[in-house]
């Protein structure tokens, strides 16, 4: 009882704390279950924009701690800042400029992309080396890294998604649309081959329209690279591209880098205009040009309103229609803006019922509009295109084109032409294909085959269409040869019986010595795939792999194939000799590791017939020693028969190759040897 006395007291405080307990009974399972109070209102926004942060508290209600956070983060102001607000970091070095550092007054740059630390204040002292921490964090909304959305909160990196919410992982198509599905733009990629000369400076490479992203051109010769500009609004301008460097193009950021042999040119965008890129004559070689880069789709259907109704009682239908919208200059254009691209699907009309209310007896007829599908108008309708009379150059399509009529049944008659006069008639006859043809484009040379004397060498010869890409159609009438006889000035200093040593190909050295697991990387190059199994379980066989031409994209983090033609240097083997070891318990005839390098530098050739060895000559004696000489035949490759060795290639035959033999001893003659007396030197 005097402990209930002394409790009392105190009971009204005891009470309120109840009541303000079970007036919090109607918060989250988390927050009741957490004892954690309700959350705090959103404090204001770090930044007015260019994205900033905002928090909220709660307080724990329990004396022991709670589990969780009492503090939560959101992004705000998701709005760009305008051009003269500056970088946010930048703004907070130049905060210190009015601040002494070791007794002196320093102009303070900012130190961007910190791997170790991206969230504190590192700046730079204008014209010096000197980098100065001048805070241990930045202020809550500053981006950790120039070229990325995540941002510093309370000196922590956080993920911020494309959606600029906090934790999300959403990241932007190659069209740069957030959580895209990159159907909104088309990847171009292509190549284009100088056609210069004295009386012609300068050519077109690619017009690169405005919006376009992740623009990568490399030349590769003695000739340069310049830019031509066009806005929106119609003002030109031009940029020479002499130097190594990053400039502001009409606001599009351009990274140009030069070296004797080649020009790299990459641009991020969005481009912010079109861009023309020209080649400029700078020497008598020939230049290439090799490019990629994402064009938005800009030309896209859009659905009509409905058409005015058919009737104007008792019942009509109406239709829509579909019309080809500009997106740039919010206008509609010709249709043939979207057929361009074959990604666009021009939507199907959609039909409704309109007017349904009676007509009034005093009319005594409904009202006809334009059309009616009570009784529909005569129509033309036309049969598909013909074929085009040529794939390219230039050619001719038809078709035929009647008038129709539709009953209520829907049944379709052909009727006079004089009933579909009220319109005018589809043309019958259009252009087609007025693109040019597809041309052949020889590559340079492959050395000699041969060290010394007669040999042959190769040559890389394209199909290459009006675009400057690797297809097809060209004329095999046409094509030029791709493979000639060579003749090395140095003499070969063998016996008349003996040819020319086969020299290594360059190309499958190189091929040799290129490690199996080659990485993609952003500059085209060749990525062989792993060796088969060898065809066969014994003696000679082959083995063959893929090789393909690839590049990697890293705004995507994506691998690309490319046509062969756009890799520099050799392509490795795809193609090798393997030995198995011998047959049934046999001594093999010859060492494959003497004949390898024969069956692998020719395995790249496409000859119908070659040169093999097949087997040994009998010994030249029967005892004591004797030799025997590999038989070499001109063979078919495919059927494997013999053939005249006038269809092999004489340059290509393979060394002789010889081996001992009979080596036991000769037995013991009949006829008596008499011994040789003792040798008497000679006195000087």
């Amino acid at each position: 009882m005097e402990c209930c006395r002394r409790a009392t007291p105190g009971a009204p405080l005891l009470f309120l704390a109840f009541l303000l307990l079970s007036s919090r009974t109607a918060r989250s399972e988390e927050d009741r279950d957490g004892l954690w109070d309700a959350w705090g209102p959103w404090s204001e926004c770090s930044r007015t924009c260019g994205g900033g942060a905002s928090y909220s508290l709660r307080r724990c209600l329990s004396s022991k701690s709670c589990e969780g956070r009492n503090i939560r983060y959101r992004t705000c102001s998701n709005v760009d800042c305008p051009p003269e607000a500056g970088d946010f970091r930048a703004q907070q070095c130049s905060a210190h400029n009015d601040v002494k550092h070791h007794g002196q007054f320093y102009e303070w740059l900012p130190v961007s992309n910190d791997p170790d630390n991206p969230c504190s204040l590192k700046c730079q002292a204008k014209g010096t080396a000197l980098v100065v921490e001048l805070a241990p964090k930045v202020l809550d909304g500053t981006r950790c890294y120039t070229e990325s959305l995540d941002m510093c909160i309370s000196g922590l990196c956080q993920i911020v998604g494309c959606d600029h919410q906090l934790g999300s992982t959403v990241k932007e198509d190659n069209c740069g649309v957030c959580n895209g599905d990159g159907s909104s733009c088309r990847l171009v990629r292509g190549q284009y081959k100088s056609q210069l000369s004295a009386t012609k400076l300068d050519d077109t490479v690619v017009a690169i329209p405005y919006g376009s992203r992740h623009v990568r051109l490399v030349l590769k010769g003695p000739d340069h690279l310049y830019l031509e500009t066009k806005t929106l609004q119609g003002a030109k301008g031009e940029n020479s591209l002499s130097s190594t460097g990053t400039f502001l193009v009409d606001n599009s950021s351009v990274d140009f880098q030069k070296f004797p042999d080649k020009e790299i040119l990459r641009m991020a965008g969005p481009l912010t205009a079109d861009f023309i890129v020209k080649i400029r004559n700078s020497g008598p070689a020939d230049s290439t040009v090799q490019f990629i880069f994402y064009q938005p789709i800009i030309h896209r259907w859009r659905e009509t309103d409905f058409f005015p109704c058919s009737a104007t009682c008792g019942g009509g239908y109406q239709l829509t229609s579909a019309e080809c919208y500009d997106l740039r200059s919010n206008r509609v254009v010709a249709d043939q803006y979207c057929h361009y691209y074959p990604e666009n699907i021009k939507p199907k009309p959609k039909l409704q019922e309109c007017n349904l209310d009676p007509c009034p007896a005093s009319d005594g007829y409904k009202q006809i509009m334009p059309y009616d599908l009570y009784h529909p108008l005569p129509r033309w309708e036309a049969t598909p295109w013909t074929a085009c009379s040529s794939s390219c150059g230039g050619g001719v399509q038809s078709r035929a084109v009647s008038c129709v009529e539709e009953d209520i049944q829907g049944h379709v008659t052909s009727v006079e032409e004089w009933k579909c006069m009220y319109t005018p008639k589809m043309p019958i006859v259009q252009p087609c294909n007025i693109f040019d043809c597809p041309k052949w484009l020889a590559q340079e040379w492959s050395p000699c085959t041969v060290t010394c004397g007669q040999g042959l060498r190769y040559r890389v010869v394209l199909c290459i269409d009006h675009r400057g890409m690797h297809t097809g159609g060209c004329s095999p009438k046409t094509k030029p040869h791709i493979k000639e006889e060579c003749v090395i000035p140095t003499p070969c200093y063998k016996p008349k019986e003996k040819l020319p040593v086969e020299a290594k190909l360059p190309w499958y050295k190189q091929a040799q010595e290129l490690e199996e697991g080659a990485a993609v990387s952003e500059e085209p190059s060749f990525i062989p795939e792993a060796w088969s199994a060898c065809t066969v379980t014994c003696g000679m066989g082959t083995q063959v792999r893929i090789v393909r031409c690839q590049v990697l994209l890293s705004f995507s983090q994506s691998v690309a194939d490319l046509p062969v033609d756009e890799c520099e240097g050799p392509k490795p083997a795809s193609q090798r000799a393997c030995y198995a070891g011998p047959c049934n318990g046999e001594v093999p005839e010859f060492n494959p590791e003497e004949t390898g390098g024969f069956f692998g530098d020719l395995q790249d050739f496409d000859e119908l017939y070659d040169w093999e060895y097949e087997g040994f000559t009998k010994c030249s004696e029967s005892c004591g020693g004797g030799v025997q000489e590999a038989v070499v035949s001109c063979l078919n490759k495919q059927t494997r028969e013999p053939a005249d060795e006038n269809l092999c290639v004489a340059s290509r035959r393979p060394p002789q190759l010889l081996k001992s033999c009979s080596l036991d001893p000769c037995p013991a003659r009949s006829r008596v040897v008499s011994v040789w007396t003792a040798c008497k030197g000679f006195g000087y």
